[in-house]
């Protein structure tokens, strides 16, 4: 089963290395992994998308908060989250299909970053599904590269 986890921590040297390792150690496979400062440096949000079995992911997320330097650890539900992921492209596009990506791009709200003379790149957030529906529209012209930032997620409400 797929788990979103968010986990706030002190930005301090070997935290990530530690909180990925108590995962991998366990089982778990982390399909997915986040990290960035919040508006104070001094912390970091570490969102992890785990998959695995819920008895013992209960027992991983104790252990995570005895961890040192972890502040917070928070499993997100289905539906109590709202969650992004970003992935951007470089896609095949001659000047004919590129009317055609363009297209597919606007039906998605991706965006258009940009543009040579055989190729475009595109940049595109939504959730997994939206992502992943966009990906096979675009596919069949040709993805040279892919960036995929993996999810990211806060609480609703």
């Amino acid at each position: 089963m797929r788990h979103i986890i968010s986990i706030l921590v002190e930005n301090k040297f070997g935290v990530l290395a530690r909180i990925a390792g108590m995962f991998s150690g366990r089982g778990f496979n982390i399909e997915t992994l986040n990290v960035g400062p919040m508006i104070d440096d001094k912390f970091s949000r570490i969102t992890a998308t785990i998959v695995g079995d819920g008895e013992a992911l209960d027992q991983a997320i104790k252990q995570v908060n005895k961890l040192i330097n972890v502040l917070e650890v928070t499993e997100f539900s289905s539906g109590q989250a709202t969650e992004r992921e970003l992935v951007m492209l470089k896609v095949t596009a001659s000047a004919g299909q590129r009317s055609e990506v363009m297209q597919v791009c606007d039906i998605f709200r991706a965006k258009i970053i940009d543009v040579a003379p055989e190729s475009m790149n595109i940049e595109m957030t939504g959730n997994a599904n939206k992502v992943t529906a966009f990906l096979n529209l675009i596919e069949p012209y040709g993805i040279v590269e892919m960036a995929r930032s993996g999810n990211l997620a806060l609480k609703r409400g």
